[in-house]
C-alpha cells in the first residue's frame, strides 16, 4: 500500500509538472541574509508553484537564511583567501548559486582580495537606510525633532561629551558598522588634526564595540527608569530595519533614527549570481530576479521593515518617526567592475576605500605585532610634487607618525632602516626591536626622525626582506596579525647582496603554516619594480604588494594594507 501511494503522489507530481508544462528539474540554491531571505523565499515559492521553468525544464529554489559575514567568510575559503575579522565560515556552509548580502560591500571586499571572483548582475534588489539610532529621550537632549544632526556634529558628541555613550558593531563583520565608520572618517576631514580627531571617536568606538549587531542592540535601554537609560548604549549606526524592528515589539523606550547629513550608503542587498554557476541555473536566477521586480515583492519587503531600491516602500512597511517618505535610490558597479578597484558599493566608494577604514579599525582595535622596515637609499631624496616638493622621506615619515598614531597598545612595532652597508656589510639597520607599545611608544616615535637618505646609498631589498621575515618569525606570537610591512622606492641594487632566486627558495624554506607572516611591501613612486614585488610576496603564504606612484597618497595606502589580507597595486 505504501508503495502504491507513493508511486501515486509522484504521478500526481508529474501530472502537475506537465499540467504547468515543464518536465525534470533545476535546483537553484539562494542564500540571504536573515532580514530579506522571508522576503525572498515568499515570491520563489509563488513563482515555483505557477510553474517556474527554464526552456520546458521546471525549477526549484531553496532559500536558506545565512549571516552575510558567515557567507562571506564561506566565498573567501572558496578561493583561497581570507577577509579581515569573518574568520573561517563552517564547512556546513556552502556557497550557493545566488547570494544576497545585505550590501554590495560584501561584494567589493571579496573581489579585492580574489581577483578571480567576478559574481553576475550583483544590482539591489532591496535597500535599508543607514541611521543613527537613539532611545527617544536622549535624541531629545540632542534637539530632535526640532534639530537636523550631521555627522560632523555627531562626532563633536562623541569626542567630547562624556553622556553619550556610543556603540558600533564590529565593521569587519557588520555593514551598518562599516558604513557609519565610513561617514564618521569623512566628517572628521583630512589633514593631521582631523587624524587626531578620527582616531580618538574609533578608540571610544573600539572599546565597548559590539561583535554583532543583535548584540549592540540588546544593548539599549530597555526600562524608563532614568539610571538605566543613562548606563545604556545612547547611539549607534544601524539599519533603519533594525529600528523598525526594535520597535514593533512595543518595547518601554521607543528608539528613534536620525538620518544625518550627509546620507551615508545604505545595506543595498545586491543580488549575486555565482561564477560558477551553468548556463541553466543562470537562467533560472535570472527568472527569479525578474519575480523580485514584482509588487508582490516591494509589499513583502515593507512587511519585513524594508524599503525597494528606489527608496519606495510597500504596504506594511512601519515607518521610523521622521523617517523619509523615500530615501535615495541605490544602485551600484560591483558586478562587472572596472579598473583596479573592482568596482563600485552603491554609494560610490570602492574597495579601497573600505580597506582604508578597516585598516584603522584593526590597528586601533585588533592585537597585532608588526617590524616596520623604511628604505633610506638616495632615491628617498627625490622631491614629491604633490606634497609642496617635499622629499619621499619626509613624506614617508608623515606617514609613519600616523600610522603610529593609529596602532592600538595592544600592538607591537619594531623599526628597522635599510640601503646598503647600513651595519657593515649588511644592508639594513635595527632601529628598534618589536617591542610592545605599552612600554616603547616614545622610542619607535622618536625612531620615525631617523628616516633620513644615505647619501649615495643604494636599495638592498633582497636581503632585507629575507632577514625581516626570519626576525619575525623567531619572536612570532600565536593570536596576533605577525607582519613586516616593507616601505621601499626603488628596485634591488646590492652587488653584494642575494639573488632574487635565492631570496624565493629561502623564502619558501621559511614558510610555516603553522605561523603565518603577512609580507606588506609598499611602493613608493615610479621607480619600483611591480612585478619584482608581487614575485617577492607570492613566495609566501599571506601577503600584498601595494604601489602609489604619488608618495602623498602614501598614508591612505598603509591603512589600505593593513585592511587586506591580500595586495593590490594602487594609482
Amino acid at each position: 500500500m505504501a508503495i502504491v501511494v507513493v508511486l501515486a503522489g509522484s504521478y500526481l507530481g508529474y501530472q502537475q509538472l506537465s499540467d504547468k508544462g515543464c518536465t525534470g528539474s533545476i535546483r537553484l540554491t539562494v542564500a540571504a541574509t536573515g532580514e530579506v531571505a522571508p522576503a525572498v523565499d515568499q515570491v520563489a515559492q509563488r513563482w515555483v508553484q505557477e510553474g517556474a521553468n527554464v526552456d520546458g525544464t521546471c525549477v526549484a529554489i531553496a532559500v536558506d537564511e545565512v549571516d552575510s559575514a558567515t557567507m562571506a567568510a564561506a566565498v573567501a575559503g572558496e578561493h583561497k583567501v581570507t577577509l579581515a575579522g569573518v574568520g573561517t565560515a563552517p564547512e556546513a556552509v556552502k556557497v550557493p548559486d545566488v547570494w544576497v548580502p545585505d550590501s554590495s560591500t560584501w561584494i567589493l571586499r571579496l573581489k579585492s582580495e580574489a581577483p578571480g571572483f567576478v559574481p553576475s548582475d550583483s544590482k539591489p534588489i532591496a535597500q535599508s537606510p543607514i541611521v543613527v539610532a537613539m532611545p527617544e529621550p536622549v535624541a531629545k537632549q540632542v534637539g530632535w525633532p526640532k534639530k537636523k544632526l550631521g555627522w560632523k556634529e555627531l562626532l563633536g558628541l562623541m569626542v567630547n561629551s562624556t553622556s553619550l555613550n556610543a556603540g558600533i558593531a564590529d565593521p569587519t563583520r557588520d555593514s551598518a558598522g562599516l558604513a557609519g565608520l565610513l561617514a564618521l572618517g569623512q566628517a572628521a576631514g583630512v589633514g593631521e588634526k582631523a587624524q587626531g580627531t578620527k582616531v580618538k571617536a574609533i578608540q571610544s568606538l573600539a572599546s565597548g564595540a559590539s561583535a554583532l549587531r543583535d548584540e549592540l542592540i540588546g544593548r539599549f535601554p530597555r526600562s524608563v527608569d532614568p539610571n538605566e537609560i543613562g548606563d545604556a548604549l545612547s547611539a549607534a549606526p544601524v539599519s533603519e530595519e533594525d529600528v523598525v524592528s526594535f520597535n514593533s515589539a512595543k518595547p518601554p523606550v521607543l528608539l528613534v533614527a536620525l538620518y544625518l547629513d550627509p546620507s551615508p550608503m545604505a545595506l543595498d542587498y545586491p543580488y549575486a549570481v555565482m561564477p560558477e554557476v551553468d548556463l541553466q541555473k543562470q537562467k533560472a536566477a535570472a527568472g527569479l530576479r525578474a519575480q523580485l521586480a514584482s509588487a508582490t515583492f516591494k509589499n513583502a519587503l515593507g512587511a519585513a521593515g524594508l524599503r525597494s531600491p528606489d527608496g519606495s516602500f510597500g504596504a506594511g512597511f512601519s515607518r521610523p518617526l521622521g523617517a523619509p517618505d523615500a530615501s535615495p535610490g541605490v544602485n551600484n558597479s560591483v558586478g562587472g567592475g572596472s579598473g583596479d578597484n573592482g568596482g563600485k558599493a552603491a554609494s560610490g566608494l570602492d574597495a579601497s576605500a573600505l580597506s582604508q577604514v578597516i585598516g584603522s579599525w584593526t590597528a586601533i582595535k585588533q592585537p597585532g605585532r608588526v617590524l616596520a622596515v623604511f628604505d633610506v637609499s638616495g632615491s628617498m631624496n627625490t622631491k614629491v610634487p604633490t606634497a609642496g616638493n617635499q622629499s619621499r622621506a619626509a613624506v614617508t615619515r608623515k606617514a609613519a607618525a600616523a600610522g603610529l598614531q593609529m596602532f592600538g597598545e595592544k600592538w607591537a612595532v619594531g623599526v628597522w632602516l635599510f640601503s646598503t652597508e647600513m651595519n657593515g656589510k649588511k644592508p639594513w639597520k635595527q632601529i628598534v626591536p618589536i617591542s610592545p607599545l605599552t612600554t616603547s611608544r616614545d622610542k619607535v616615535a622618536g625612531s620615525i626622525s631617523q628616516i633620513v637618505p644615505k647619501e649615495d646609498g643604494n636599495t638592498g631589498l633582497y636581503d632585507t626582506v629575507l632577514d625581516a621575515y626570519i626576525e619575525v618569525k623567531k619572536s612570532w606570537q600565536p593570536g596576533r596579525v605577525n607582519s613586516v610591512i616593507l616601505f621601499t622606492d626603488g628596485k634591488n641594487e646590492n652587488a653584494d647582496g642575494i639573488t632574487l632566486q635565492k631570496l624565493l627558495a629561502e623564502l619558501k624554506k621559511q614558510t610555516d603554516p603553522t605561523k603565518p607572516i603577512r609580507l606588506v611591501i609598499i611602493g613608493i613612486g615610479d621607480q619600483v619594480s611591480e612585478s619584482e614585488l608581487q614575485t617577492i610576496v607570492k613566495a609566501t603564504p599571506a601577503g600584498g604588494v601595494f604601489v602609489t606612484k604619488d608618495p602623498a597618497k602614501m598614508s591612505a595606502i598603509f591603512v589600505e594594507a593593513i585592511g587586506r589580507r591580500t595586495g593590490a597595486s594602487g594609482g
